[in-house]
């Protein structure tokens, strides 16, 4: 290996959005390099995919190996979302969905859901190198030099431009003093993998994935994403003091577990698979979205809040249109990253976040459970929950603030 590499673009991180934008340019002729800090396959969360990501792995061409391999690894077909609160219950349809596209997906195990996208991406002509590490990035309007660190020793690479995929390890945010403080209360989340075991007769639908809101703590809320082969990922949300540090992760967890009479009841023969894992601080923000020759993908330039699976949706959409404004730059088009990409793409960050941010004062949860079948809004809100917050055609996207707050303020009244 030479101290010194030349390529057209470095992508820094092989998850889903560092694969579909390295899928996109590879098949358009640019020399692509993907530098990974892990070995595929490794452990991730985000495991309940939305249905408007089926558009950007189809942009990508990965479409068809996914549906050929989704058995095989334990994906689950996903066809909508129901959420359980005290004994109240109510389902969404994402193919009863406002907007258009997909109105199904699937519930993945991330670990070779990353490594089938990965593995993809390579056939495409992509190069992938992994176990290596960015020590340090120095970009200008001419291109990039990146010192990479590997086993084998230090070396260089000179590229065009660098696409910063590298989710919560947000390289390039740290590396250039991008970011900045998340608006978003930080809470942290305890998770693993059961069997989970399941009565035949268990009220669960395992085709969509089940949030449940905590029986006396309105803003603390569980998920249960149930794959294909009997196993599920199971987690809760809270804020950091209803967390007891003289606890396990595992049995901060099952207590969680046991405190909600529809979970405990489901789960009452599951048996944990792994240790539990704990993540906190993960809500994040950045200065720009973009800069001198970059531009940041998914996580590494805005991560929300998991409770609506929209962290790998917004990943796959910053891809898809980097990588495609990218082409155009490098042949040779003016590309204005500023209007072209960060303002579209912030445009749906901000209506996840207004729906995020409602969730937890309540009000979107009185809406989730107001909602009836014949109720006209009720397709308008299943787009949103499908991933569908671009869709502007859909006056709760176009209007987001206004809209909720008219919507928690019926119920309210109801």
């Amino acid at each position: 290996m030479s101290n010194t590499e030349v390529c057209d673009v470095v992508i820094i991180g092989a998850g889903p959005s560092g694969a579909i934008a390295a899928a996109m340019l590879a098949k358009k002729g640019w020399n692509i390099m993907v530098i990974e800090r892990e070995v595929f396959p490794r452990f991730s969360i985000g495991e309940s995919l939305l249905p408007h990501c089926m558009e950007f792995v189809e942009q990508a061409g990965m479409l068809d190996a996914l549906h050929e391999h989704a058995e095989e690894l334990g994906f689950q077909y996903k066809n909508g979302a129901a959420f359980y609160r005290n004994g109240e219950r109510s389902d969404f349809d994402f193919e009863q969905k406002f907007s258009q596209g997909p109105g199904t997906t699937y519930q993945v195990k991330r670990a070779v859901f990353d490594k089938l996208l990965a593995d993809e991406a390579e056939k495409a002509g992509a190069n992938f190198r992994y176990q290596q590490t960015v020590l340090s990035v120095e970009t200008d309007e001419q291109g990039a030099c990146l010192e990479i660190g590997s086993e084998q020793g230090n070396y260089q690479l000179t590229a065009k431009f660098v696409l910063d995929a590298s989710g919560f390890g947000r390289v390039l945010p740290r590396l250039l003093d991008l970011e900045t403080p998340s608006n978003l209360t930080n809470r942290k989340a305890v998770f693993t993998h059961f069997k989970d075991n399941m009565p035949a007769n268990a009220n669960f639908d395992r085709q969509k994935i089940l949030i449940t809101v905590h029986p006396t703590i309105a803003d603390v809320w569980y998920w249960l994403i149930p794959f294909s082969d009997g196993t599920s990922s199971i987690g809760v949300v809270t804020r950091p003091e209803f967390l007891d540090d003289s606890q396990t992760p595992e049995e901060q967890l099952l207590k969680f577990i046991h405190e909600d009479d529809n979970l405990s009841v489901l789960l009452a023969d599951a048996e944990m698979l792994q240790p539990a894992r704990v993540i906190g601080g993960y809500s994040a923000s950045v200065k720009s979205l973009h800069g001198p020759s970059y531009a940041l993908l998914g996580n590494a330039g805005e991560f929300l809040d998991p409770v609506f699976s929209s962290g790998v949706t917004i990943a796959m959409r910053s891809a898809a249109s980097a990588a495609t404004l990218l082409d155009r730059q490098l042949s040779g088009e003016t590309i204005d990253w500023q209007v072209d990409y960060d303002e579209p793409l912030r445009k749906g960050i901000e209506v996840f976040k207004t729906f995020v941010m409602s969730w937890y004062d309540t009000g979107f949860q009185n809406v989730i459970f107001f909602q009836s079948e014949e109720s006209e809004v009720k397709p308008m809100i299943t787009s949103i929950l499908a991933g569908y917050a671009w869709d502007e055609t859909n006056p709760f996207v176009k209007s987001s603030t206004r809209g909720l707050r008219m919507l928690t303020k019926l119920c309210e009244a109801d």
